[in-house]
């Protein structure tokens, strides 16, 4: 009986550590590599022009909208150290797993079906996006890992949640590009609007609070 509860119990921690870091891989990688090529695209539609000096300027315009939203990026786990040990992980964690969604929501209406954008809520989206996601998941997935397995699994549990995490972000990679071309920017957006819902909802669901617990009394 006591194993059997026990091995409830691990069940649990793996996927309270896995599945919100691997479903947040997936948009963090799939994003973070591809906001230029995302943003130029869209760029591209609304020029409707294929000349190459409109070409380079596209991507030129993706590139420093891209590095705009990396200063987000590093805005947003400044923030995030103030408020964990304050506010808690978990709430952080569901906090930015919903802002996300929401941002990437934003970019997706900012996409008509005529091909024209909307650009500043293309850029909103996207700005509110990249700071959630290091105010949220991005920093608390790596420290939940790290706290919620009890002492003597600890290293194999987050040992075990990066490497699954890493599926998320290698898939990603090689599967990004290739949705993007097939079924478009839009549907794409749509997709990872959900995988970030469904990280909110795991991680409340698999709640573990570790702000303010003595981490050499969790499990006992």
């Amino acid at each position: 009986m006591r194993d059997a509860r026990v091995l409830s119990q691990l069940m649990s921690l793996t996927a309270a550590a896995t599945v919100p870091w691997f479903l947040q891989d997936l948009g963090v990688y799939g994003i973070g590599i591809f906001t230029p090529t995302i943003l130029a695209a869209v760029i591209g539609k609304e020029s409707k022009s294929h000349a190459l000096a409109d070409t380079i300027h596209n991507d030129m315009l993706g590139a420093k909208g891209s590095a705009l939203m990396d200063t987000l990026f590093v805005l947003g786990v400044i923030v995030a150290i103030f408020l964990v040990d304050r506010v808690g992980r978990i709430k952080l964690q569901i906090w930015g797993f919903l802002g996300c969604a929401v941002g990437l929501l934003l970019s997706g209406l900012s996409i008509r079906s005529d091909g024209s954008n909307v650009m500043w809520l293309l850029f909103l989206g996207f700005t509110l996006f990249y700071f959630m996601v290091n105010f949220g998941p991005n920093a608390m997935t790596y420290l939940l890992a790290g706290e919620v397995f009890p002492t003597e699994v600890r290293g194999k549990g987050a040992g075990f949640a990066a490497s699954f995490a890493k599926i998320g972000a290698v898939l990603t990679a090689f599967l990004f590009p290739i949705l993007l071309k097939s079924i478009g920017t839009t549907a794409l957006l749509w997709g990872l609007v959900a995988a970030f819902l469904l990280g909110a909802v795991v991680t409340y669901f698999f709640r573990i609070e570790t702000a303010g617990v003595n981490l050499e009394d969790i499990g006992k």
